[in-house]
């Protein structure tokens, strides 16, 4: 609104409002305002959560070492999404449509993790939603991200081909050509592609949701994959730099710089009074909303086949869990690590809480780092 308001509205007036047309400069007022938002309500929203009695449930058959963490704040997450949501509208161009579609996924997310807070902390289940009410909601949410990027493609403002790492000119396409010739189709022409982003940021979620166990890891890798995003829609956005590195010219998601640049401002913010020992959690509410976020951008600039590479953290994370459940399963009851998600096996192992959240958040840098230089080795 602020972009609206000083350069669309009064630059003709005011000639040095010019420089809020630079999305550099949007971005870093974005991210400080993100900052600053999140510092300043941080004590109010802690105090409100204690006096609602909004406390963390632990579970008995996790680490014995996190029972003393019981009744500390939780639904945090509720001040990322203000902190987020907020300067993105203040600093970006609200007749982007692909700024909107990441508020949106951020908000659809946030509140299916509100959902399952809200059962687990005041109606006292400690479960929270079933597996299948989750998978399902995240199911409809993906999916209507999905149908309204499909509108867009049709307008020629966005394109259902993948780009792919370390390959200059190959890029597979999701939609069903053949089926578009098929009369009255319609959207099935597209279903591939609805199918994909669906599984993806319903991935996506639950993998950060997963990595959010240890106090400071889940956000602290945010900031590391938000930052990383930053950098990738800029180039992507950016006629020049997208011509020069051969990746797909997308002007317009240029602009999703900001919602990036507000999401590592939030997520600084947030971590001041996440880091441990913790004095608010984020909750389900924070967890599922940045996984949402995070996926959605990655399928708006068309980079989704890095994510494994840009939030490296959470999809090993993922992974562990998958496959300690499989062979779980499968294995008459016997477990590839002591205890899954990833970084409780490494509590059992005896690792302090602060070196494996300081151990994680390196490896999250380096698949950040290796992420960004797929760019030029192609």
């Amino acid at each position: 609104m602020l972009y609206w308001l000083l350069y669309e509205k009064l630059f003709p007036f005011v000639h040095p409002f010019r420089i809020f047309r630079y999305l550099t400069f949007r971005t870093a007022f974005a991210s400080g305002t993100a900052l600053l938002i999140a510092l300043l309500i941080g004590p109010w929203v802690i105090r409100m959560l204690r006096e609602f009695q909004i406390g963390q449930f632990i579970r008995e058959d996790g680490p014995q070492s996190h029972l003393k963490k019981t009744g500390t704040p939780t639904m945090g997450g509720v001040l990322i999404a203000i902190a987020i949501l907020l300067p993105t509208v203040l600093w970006s161009d609200p007749a982007n449509p692909f700024v909107w579609v990441a508020v949106f996924s951020t908000l659809a997310f946030g509140a299916i993790g509100f959902a399952d807070d809200y059962i687990k902390v005041v109606q006292r289940r400690s479960m929270g939603l079933t597996a299948r009410a989750k998978l399902f909601w995240q199911g409809v949410a993906g999916a209507s991200v999905a149908v309204f990027l499909v509108i867009l493609q049709q307008f020629k403002l966005f394109s259902t081909q993948l780009t792919v790492p370390f390959i200059k000119s190959w890029r597979p396409d999701l939609e069903w050509h053949w089926l578009g010739s098929i009369p009255h189709l319609g959207l099935l022409a597209f279903l591939p592609f609805i199918v994909f982003v669906t599984l993806f940021l319903a991935l996506s979620s639950n993998a950060v949701n997963l990595t959010d166990g240890l106090d400071g890891l889940a956000i602290g890798c945010t900031i590391v994959a938000a930052g990383a995003l930053a950098v990738l829609t800029y180039v992507s956005g950016h006629v020049v730099f997208a011509d020069y590195l051969e990746l797909q010219r997308m002007p317009m998601v240029g602009e999703l710089t900001v919602f990036c640049g507000s999401m590592v401002g939030a997520s600084i913010g947030f971590l001041w009074y996440n880091a441990h020992p913790a004095e608010i959690f984020m909750g389900d509410v924070g967890s599922l909303a940045l996984g949402g976020a995070i996926g959605t951008v990655a399928v708006l600039i068309r980079q989704e086949l890095l994510l494994p590479f840009i939030g490296g953290v959470f999809i090993i994370e993922a992974v562990s869990v998958i496959l300690q459940v499989g062979s779980y399963r499968l294995r008459n009851k016997k477990r590839i690590f002591k205890m899954a998600p990833l970084h409780h096996h490494f509590e059992q192992l005896g690792w302090s809480e602060s070196k494996i959240i300081v151990r994680f958040w390196i490896g999250a840098l380096v698949f950040a780092l290796f992420a960004l230089t797929t760019l030029k080795l192609r």
